[in-house]
């Protein structure tokens, strides 16, 4: 929980006060790799830390698999379309690996950010970064070709490229296992 609030504390400063709100509204579960964290159809209700393990987000459509993100260690994530709207996701998350997660529920969170100046300009900064984010993964899918996708995969998140089976890889990328291989024997 401590890194949770160390990660709150680096978007914006929590009073004392907002602090011990938002470590009694916390929550620690653990998940076995392929336990769902959500759903498609279902609300996400949670915003989630990372602690431990690894992620994935994503939903299939005529049998392919896209998937938008990967969660790891010391980041926050939600599905946020379903959370801030409370309507049901488009979107499976689900445990790569053995997962501990920190999470705090839509309802505690929108308290505190009514109650608490610090705690609203976090959660309008995480949204604003959420936000960026998904326009350059975007913006990736959309002008860099498989080659630059992988490369620039590799760049960011080199920690976790071992962690993850080249069908998932692939899969983030939009490309085929065979076209990654291509790629991955070009190194």
């Amino acid at each position: 929980m401590a890194d949770f609030l160390h990660f709150c504390n680096q978007f914006s400063p929590l009073n004392q006060e907002a602090m011990e709100e938002l470590f009694e509204n916390l929550k620690i579960k653990h998940f076995q790799k392929g336990d769902y964290l959500l759903k498609i159809g279902e609300v996400c209700k949670h915003l989630y830390f990372i602690n431990e393990g690894l992620t994935k987000t994503f939903f299939i459509k005529d049998d392919k698999e896209f998937i938008n993100v990967f969660g790891i260690e010391n980041r926050l994530f939600t599905v946020f379309e379903s959370y801030v709207t409370q309507t049901p996701s488009n979107f499976n998350v689900i445990a790569l690996e053995p997962t501990t997660i920190t999470l705090i529920s839509y309802s505690e969170m929108d308290k505190l950010c009514k109650k608490h100046h610090g705690a609203e300009t976090f959660f309008r900064k995480l949204a604003s970064l959420a936000a960026t984010k998904m326009t350059r993964r975007i913006s990736e899918i959309l002008e860099e070709n498989a080659t630059e996708r992988y490369n620039l995969f590799v760049k960011e998140n080199n920690q976790i490229l071992q962690r993850i089976n080249l069908g998932d890889l692939a899969s983030y990328l939009g490309i085929t296992q065979q076209s990654l291989s291509r790629i991955r024997a070009k190194k």
